[in-house]
């Protein structure tokens, strides 16, 4: 258990150029229970010494290589209390199972791995370890999401029926990634593993389904294709799903959606109700009724439970969204590292277990593409 102060933070990755590393950091920082006080932010000295400084960190504490940078905050009486990893996929797994090894609680970016072997071995270590360990599913971090989550655990809809996710993207519509090095690295299987859309958006997506629900898939058939000549990976995808008490389900994904920006959408449809969640209204939160009525809750408004208010800073109709949901996990983690426990306390912070469902999610997808049949996901853990 730390004493009552901001927990000391170091990050592996988020150098110049970098989209995620910045708005980790100000996640991180927004509510004040972290302070960032180290980090590797790039294989290059002079790059990361240019962000440590852009940043405000001691220059002694701008490390070379990650490595350099577990080893030396060790040493240091006001050594780093926890890692946020923001690389590149590939990068997760070294950088995790050395801070694990060290006793550092890790905070880290999706998809957990490349692969379900090393998101296994992962797992094996954090429940070895009893070291915390969470992942950034951003959209776990919304209040309304949470408050989604809240009312259908309490039944307001009844039984489920029917669950569809969407995630539009068109970025990728062209051969971007010869000129942009966040598609560069996407695009590159060496680097984001073996999933392209699957990996990147697609988790997202499946953890958001099974997160709102507390309902886990049990097959899925998918086509997975490569809409732009030349990629390697998949960049479009579309999923059937069949949930655990049978309920049907539909997953689909793009980053070749021209024109589409981040257009994320979940309905769930009940026996006594549906919800429908937008990404582009993150405040809001529409009901469906049978007899046609339709509720819109807000965020910040009166009756949400306490969930969604622990998600909220402003008053209602102030606007909050991405960096604020980011906030939100960084602010569950502080309270997992403070209190000592492992995973999360208050069954909100996605963690280990979250990552090697999805890793298992894709592996399943690729295969079903592959055979053109249903698979089934392997991993049914409770």
């Amino acid at each position: 258990m730390t004493e009552n102060r901001q927990l000391r933070l170091g990050m592996v990755g988020g150098g110049p150029g970098s989209f995620i590393g910045p708005v980790h950091r100000m996640g991180a920082l927004l509510d004040g229970r972290f302070t960032l006080a180290a980090g590797a932010f790039s294989r290059t000295p002079e790059k990361c010494r240019e962000q440590g400084v852009r940043w405000g960190v001691d220059p002694e504490r701008s490390y070379v290589s990650w490595e350099d940078m577990i080893t030396g905050e060790r040493m240091r009486p006001d050594g780093i209390d926890a890692l946020a990893i923001v690389t590149p996929n590939y990068m997760h797994y070294p950088v995790a199972h050395a801070a694990l090894r060290a006793g550092l609680p890790v905070i880290c970016d999706k998809p957990v791995t490349t692969t379900l072997e090393e998101a296994e071995q992962l797992r094996a270590l954090v429940r070895e370890s009893g070291v915390p360990f969470a992942i950034t599913y951003t959209y776990a971090g919304y209040a309304m999401i949470r408050e989604a989550r809240a009312r259908i655990a309490a039944g307001a809809l009844g039984a489920i029926r029917k669950i569809v996710v969407e995630y539009w993207q068109g970025w990728l519509a062209t051969s971007v990634e010869t000129e942009n090095l966040q598609a560069q690295w996407r695009t590159d299987p060496n680097q984001a593993g073996a999933g392209g859309c699957i990996g990147d958006i697609g988790t997202h997506a499946f953890h958001l389904a099974e997160y709102v629900t507390g309902l886990r898939v049990k097959a899925l058939c998918a086509d997975l294709p490569r809409v732009v000549p030349g990629r390697t990976l998949d960049d479009d995808c579309s999923v059937l799903l069949r949930f655990q008490d049978d309920q049907p389900g539909l997953l689909a994904a793009s980053q070749v959606a021209t024109g589409e920006r981040n257009g994320l959408r979940l309905r769930v449809y009940g026996e006594t109700g549906g919800l429908e969640w937008c990404h582009e209204h993150p405040d809001r939160l529409r009901l469906l009724w049978p007899d046609a009525r339709e509720e819109i809750l807000y965020q910040g408004g009166i009756g949400l439970s306490d969930a969604a208010r622990r998600g909220t800073r402003l008053p209602a109709g102030h606007p909050e969204g991405f960096i604020e949901a980011f906030a939100t996990l960084y602010q569950d983690f502080a309270d997992v590292i403070s209190a000592g426990t492992c995973p999360d306390t208050n069954g909100f912070l996605p963690c280990i277990e979250d990552g090697v469902r999805s890793m298992h999610f894709i592996e399943a997808a690729i295969k079903s593409h592959a055979t053109r049949s249903w698979h089934i996901l392997e991993d049914c853990l409770p």
